[in-house]
């Protein structure tokens, strides 16, 4: 189980498109008062599940026959054989407190939307970091996720069976294929035993940044 007891108020203004340094007072203020009320309001809960891997002409084959389709991500895990795959929510907690306040706030649910994906990120962060002390003395590049390069957001569902995540989690994907509840990742983690090149993680450097339907319905995939 992952608790939050803090939030970076740093990488809640970079969501919102405000440079840290430029904040004012207000606004800072409002940050911490959001950040607070986000974090009684998550309740987080993750799935994992270690698979080999085997990479295609076509994408990445998991050992369940599941095909990951798509360049980007074979050439990420090139030099991995296998991978932890994992999913991560905050709840439906997170969702409700943001579809509460657009009814009386446009700017401060903009703000905890934004504390919500710093939460999201956060998790994930924890969820990393325990999953490579699983393997240790392996290399990992980061982690990766649909909707992201060419990985469509189609193997959400299949990535969600793969780890009984509506049971365990309480996370399932709609018929786009977004998860829900919203402020959720699916994601995977390569696991090398030798030395990778790593690889810089940015929205700016992803090849779908421009058709990105995470980003167009206010979500965020997880990798940055």
């Amino acid at each position: 189980m992952i608790a939050l007891s803090q939030l970076n108020t740093a990488e809640v203004l970079r969501y919102m498109g405000c440079p840290p340094e430029k904040a004012d007072g207000a606004l800072t203020a409002q940050v911490e008062a959001c950040a607070r009320e986000m974090l009684s309001a998550v309740r987080p809960r993750w799935s994992w599940r270690a698979v080999s891997l085997t990479l295609e002409e076509h994408g990445v084959r998991l050992e369940n026959g599941l095909l990951l389709p798509g360049q980007d991500l074979k050439a990420h895990l090139t030099g991995c054989d296998r991978a932890a795959v994992f999913c991560a929510t905050l709840g439906a907690g997170a969702d409700a407190l943001i579809r509460r306040t657009e009814r009386l706030d446009m700017g401060r649910a903009l703000t905890l939307d934004c504390c919500a994906s710093a939460a999201i990120e956060a998790v994930c962060d924890r969820i990393e970091t325990e999953l490579q002390e699983k393997f240790p003395g392996y290399s990992f590049p980061f982690r990766y996720s649909p909707g992201y390069g060419d990985l469509p957001l189609e193997v959400q569902g299949p990535i969600l069976e793969l780890l009984d995540a509506p049971r365990r989690a309480g996370l399932c994907a709609t018929a786009n294929h977004l998860l829900t509840p919203r402020k959720s990742v699916t994601a995977l983690l390569g696991v090398a035993e030798g030395e990778i090149e790593r690889a810089k993680r940015s929205c700016l450097g992803c090849p779908a940044q421009g058709s990105c339907q995470y980003r167009k319905a206010g979500g965020h995939c997880g990798i940055s």
